[in-house]
């Protein structure tokens, strides 16, 4: 059964255990919401289609809200949440790809996640695949060297099939003139600066017409407590 956005605090509160990491989640969860509701092409009957749209959490840490937004669109059920961190449980403080149904990578180490999308892009650009590829990263990561040169490679190789989402809550103290989504875009990426609490700004950033390059939505979202 499909839930609604309204049921998602109702369904954190079966996950307990990471605390530490509670804000990480919170401040990702209406990204999560609209992509998963709204813009991914995704069947959770059929998790391996080939021509789905693939999610990668680069932002790996804190994934309650992950979890609780698969379990809203059917990939997991109330009973597995509240599993969550315990023993056996495939519901680990780090995403699986191998024993959660609707994830696409395992993540945990940052600074990852956007290269890795990067050469998904290009694979499923040659293998002629219509599916889109789309990566949730934290503002921290884009110090990871790792994460320039994809922001490179992608633009030099017009990834028109792939949009990053950076979550920007200022934490990461990268002071880069002009914010985020300048950097991004000196380097040929179509940019979009949105309220990342904001489902109606997200829906259209996410849609917009990038005229064939990568895309990147920055999320301004100031971190709060669940």
């Amino acid at each position: 059964m499909q839930r609604t956005y309204d049921e998602l605090p109702q369904l954190m509160t079966l996950m307990t255990g990471d605390e530490k990491h509670s804000t990480s989640a919170t401040s990702t969860l209406d990204v999560l919401w609209v992509l998963y509701s709204d813009i991914l092409r995704l069947d959770p009957a059929n998790p391996d289609d080939p021509n789905r749209d693939r999610f990668y959490l680069s932002k790996g840490h804190g994934p309650m809200a992950y979890y609780a937004v698969l379990a809203a669109r059917g990939f997991l059920t109330p009973t597995e949440l509240a599993s969550f961190g315990s023993y056996h449980s495939p519901l680990g403080n780090h995403p699986d790809r191998t024993l959660v149904p609707g994830v696409d990578i395992g993540s945990g180490s940052l600074g990852h996640g956007l290269a890795l999308a990067a050469g998904t892009a290009v694979a499923l650009r040659i293998q002629k695949c219509i599916a889109r590829v789309f990566v949730l990263i934290g503002d921290a990561e884009l110090d990871e060297g790792s994460n320039m040169e994809a922001i490179q490679f992608a633009a030099r190789s017009e990834l028109g099939n792939l949009t990053a989402v950076v979550i920007d809550n200022d934490s990461a103290g990268l002071g880069w003139p002009g914010g985020i989504a300048s950097r991004f875009a000196v380097e040929g990426w179509h940019t979009s600066d949105v309220d990342g609490r904001d489902h109606s700004a997200l829906r259209q950033a996410f849609r917009a017409d990038h005229a064939g390059r990568p895309h990147v939505v920055v999320a301004h979202v100031e971190k709060k407590e669940s």
